[in-house]
């Protein structure tokens, strides 16, 4: 065997459903360390955050407290991805008549468990901080 193994991907889904700063920032943390941890191996790691419920707030414009560091990760990190549930903005917007503005960096999905469902079925780790 003359060339060099190829590094393998890895996949993660980390899971996001407490409005609570700690918890937004130990998810950031977990990818971070995720990422840095798996390039040292010379392997490649996708990563895809799921909120809902009262986590969405990571993900909404204005009321992340997060936000900084979601939009600096994502210009650093290119197979890092946020997703944002559906059922749960159509929820907040019912409560508020207001429309829920998502971070730039996130995208809606229709069901924040489904979401994750779907990445497990797919062969993604789980990760709730």
């Amino acid at each position: 065997m003359g060339a060099m193994a190829q590094g393998v991907t890895h996949y993660v889904a980390i899971h996001v459903d407490e409005n609570d700063p700690q918890v937004m920032n130990m998810a950031l943390n977990n990818a971070q360390n995720v990422i840095a941890y798996y390039e040292s191996q010379g392997d490649k790691v996708v990563i895809e955050m799921v909120a809902y419920g009262p986590g969405l707030n990571m993900l909404v414009e204005g009321k992340s407290p997060v936000a900084d560091r979601i939009a600096a990760m994502s210009l650093q990190f290119e197979n890092l991805s946020f997703a944002a549930c559906g059922n749960t903005m159509r929820k907040m917007e019912a409560k508020t008549g207001q429309p829920v503005v998502l971070l730039d960096e996130a995208v809606k999905v229709t069901s924040g468990v489904v979401r994750l469902i779907t990445l497990q079925e797919q062969g993604y780790a789980y990760i709730r901080p």
